[in-house]
């Protein structure tokens, strides 16, 4: 069994707006959003850091959180980090976590609903197949291929909404979380897709 080694929290202060003093929240290149608590745990695939808010978690991404650490953590941090930890020790294997989908385009939006809703521990899809689900469950417009590739290189939500199990129909596809391709190949051979090489830990 693999064995957690840390979880970390961090908490970034609500900036007042100029108007009324409401919270800000501005997507920064460095991953940063004000407003938001971060934390992480340590994984076989290195730091995976959670941000949430009270509506939910906002991001997740591979990587230490981008601020300080902070001890108090908001709930769906915590939460989000505990179900992490018990993925990468293979007890769990249905995440419930509340998402917050509010910044995300309906499109977008629609495909990794889909994606999460559909697509199990264990289990893959192609990116042409997952296009024409999110078809089904829409207006009727196809999208294509292409693009469905392009949300899953953007999802916010990696791991949770499982990106790493859509395939190419020819091999493993792209994959932009961590290192890259090793990191979706690492992941599939932990939940049985793939088979494990002489080397795979």
């Amino acid at each position: 069994m693999l064995r957690l080694l840390r979880i970390t929290y961090i908490r970034v202060a609500h900036p007042s707006s100029e108007a009324g003093g409401q919270s800000v929240r501005t997507p920064r290149d460095n991953g940063e959003v004000p407003g938001l608590a971060w934390g992480s745990v340590a994984t076989p695939l290195g730091d995976v850091s959670v941000a949430g808010a009270a509506t939910g978690v906002a991001r997740i991404r591979f990587g230490p959180p981008p601020m300080p650490t902070d001890p108090a953590p908001a709930p769906v941090v915590a939460t989000a980090l505990r179900q992490l930890a018990e993925y990468f020790t293979g007890r769990l294997r249905v995440f419930d976590l509340p998402l917050d989908w509010s910044q995300m385009a309906e499109t977008r939006r629609r495909v990794l609903k889909v994606l999460a809703g559909s697509v199990g521990y264990g289990q893959t899809i192609t990116y042409g197949a997952l296009a024409e689900a999110a078809r089904v469950s829409g207006d009727g417009t196809m999208l294509p291929a292409r693009t469905v590739g392009q949300i899953m290189a953007s999802n916010p939500f990696p791991l949770v909404v499982p990106c790493h199990r859509v395939v190419a129909s020819d091999g493993l596809g792209g994959f932009s979380g961590g290192t890259g391709i090793e990191v979706k190949r690492w992941l599939l051979t932990f939940e049985g897709v793939l088979p494990p090489t002489l080397d795979w830990q």
